[in-house]
């Protein structure tokens, strides 16, 4: 009875095994099954982000490549987009656009000629300038203080004036330019740079943003800092600033971009063309300038590429930052 009790044991063990080996396959297939398709997966996604990301970037790639062709090259590849009749009227394109990246012969003819021969591009350039970098650093102090004071003090006004901040800034510019002409021109402002300064320093679309975010900081840690005896202007110096720091940075480079391709503005409240920023001179360079639309076009794209790289991580930062945790 013992043997026969022995054997059957070790026929249940070994069968044991042998559903724990099968076990162990089927988890280990199913595991290589759900691997190769997450695989797959994720090279798919990949494959069509990068047809995106190139779709998206051609219009820069192009841009910049022909900026380095010389004139006779781009005006037989590009001339019969750009003719025009004698009365002025557009000629119907009957043959395909030849688009090429790679020039025949590089040439820097086109920069020589903004850079050196025709000052007139550089002063657009420093007109641009002179008007987004002095709204994008007011808009972010205006902004600052009417935030901290929408965050710490409450109550039914407050509320209403934060609303209408939120309707201002739904509103296109389109909708307020015609009260900023009437109120510029009432100031007499029109053909300053005031004109376009005062509407921008003082833009809803900062102190929203910054409010929102300002209000995910922990009351516990205003509450600590009030029991140790710190002021509101303590209280915002050193604890919302600091907190608010990638914040502040992702709106800044959100507004340099935005005012950076200002159009409406400036030719609707500046009348003198010579203190039109690059944004509105490049909307008017003839069929004979091609060329040197290209090589404007990419350093007119050079500053803002420059702030985005540069603050790129507090952007990211900006962005994942949750009520004082990062994400």
């Amino acid at each position: 009875m013992r043997k026969r009790n022995g054997k059957h044991g070790g026929m249940v063990k070994l069968e044991e095994n042998i559903s724990q080996e099968r076990w162990d396959q089927q988890v280990k297939r199913k595991k290589k099954i759900r691997n190769t398709r997450q695989f797959i997966r994720i090279m798919l996604g990949t494959f069509v982000a990068a047809c995106f990301a190139i779709l998206f970037l051609m219009p820069i790639i192009l841009t910049i490549t022909n900026s380095f062709m010389s004139a006779s090259e781009i005006s037989a590849n590009y001339g019969q987009v750009f003719a025009t009749t004698d009365t002025g009227g557009k000629v119907y394109v009957s043959d395909r656009v030849n688009l090429k990246f790679i020039p025949d012969m590089v040439s820097f003819s086109q920069y020589i000629t903004v850079l050196l021969k025709s000052p007139e591009y550089l002063l657009k350039f420093w007109n641009s300038v002179i008007l987004v970098v002095p709204i994008v650093g007011f808009q972010l102090l205006v902004a600052a203080g009417a935030s901290y004071g929408f965050t710490r003090y409450r109550g039914r006004i407050k509320e209403m004036i934060f609303f209408l901040y939120i309707i201002l800034m739904l509103m296109p510019y389109q909708v307020t330019l015609v009260p900023n002409y009437l109120v510029s021109d009432w100031l007499n402002l029109l053909d300053t740079n005031w004109a376009i300064w005062l509407p921008g320093i003082f833009s809803p679309f900062a102190v929203y943003l910054l409010t929102k975010y300002m209000r995910r900081i922990p009351t516990a840690m205003i509450e600590a800092a009030q029991i140790d005896g710190a002021g509101e202007w303590q209280i915002f110096r050193r604890i919302c600033m600091p907190l608010c720091k990638g914040a502040m940075c992702s709106i800044a480079i959100l507004i340099f971009i935005d005012y950076w391709n200002m159009v409406e503005q400036p030719l609707i409240l500046l009348s003198d063309q010579e203190k039109h920023p690059l944004s509105v001179f490049l909307s008017k360079i003839n069929a004979g300038e091609i060329g040197l639309a290209f090589a404007v076009a990419t350093i007119y794209m050079v500053p803002p590429i420059l702030v985005f790289l540069y603050g790129e991580d507090y952007l990211v930062e900006g962005i994942t930052y949750q009520g004082g945790i990062k994400g």
